[in-house]
């Protein structure tokens, strides 16, 4: 025969679990949830996009030699109206820069030339070339309707580096405070 607390306590445990497993189940969305918040996630990603004020915050890198990198400091690139601020890590060859590797990918500058047009699959596709006073650099961002993004940087005079990110329209900077 079990004894009580042997009992109390299995009785105890399964409530926990049943709490738990209730709780879990109520965070998930309903299907016109999850549909209603893509819509406002699209909604945030094209009206950044269209203003001119956004900000990619990437959490991958992905040199042209070696594996992907996941990174964990927050890294990022915003198109600021005229403006182009990239906070960005690089690893790969250079080929005429600066001793101790001058600005490398962590510079503000204007931008020269911006282009933006839509891929066959609805993304946007986004050019950029700017100076900043070391190297001519291109920037090709790809941004999804979700936010997700790809960040593509080519230099003259280093090799060429790619990111992955994510527009959240959620966490944008406050580009009227300045």
């Amino acid at each position: 025969m079990k004894k009580i607390p042997d009992i109390l306590s299995a009785v105890a445990a399964i409530a926990v679990s049943a709490v738990i497993l209730s709780g879990c189940s109520a965070s998930r969305m309903t299907p016109q949830q999850k549909e209603a918040e893509e819509q406002r996630v699209e909604e945030g990603v094209y009206k950044a996009l269209d203003s001119g004020r956004y900000r990619i915050g990437v959490d991958t890198m992905i040199p042209r030699r070696g594996s992907a990198q996941h990174l964990t400091t927050p890294y990022s690139v915003t198109v600021d109206g005229d403006k182009l601020i990239s906070y960005l890590p690089y690893f790969g060859v250079a080929y005429d820069v600066p001793y101790g590797g001058g600005k490398s990918l962590n510079f503000e500058s204007t931008i020269k030339e911006y282009n933006r047009k839509t891929g066959k699959k609805g993304e946007e596709l986004i050019s950029i070339m700017t100076d900043n006073g070391e190297d001519v650099l291109y920037y090709l961002l790809t941004v999804f309707s979700n936010g997700k993004s790809s960040v593509d940087v080519r230099a003259k005079k280093r090799e060429s580096i790619s990111f992955w990110g994510e527009l959240d329209p959620d966490d944008q900077p406050d580009f009227d405070k300045k």
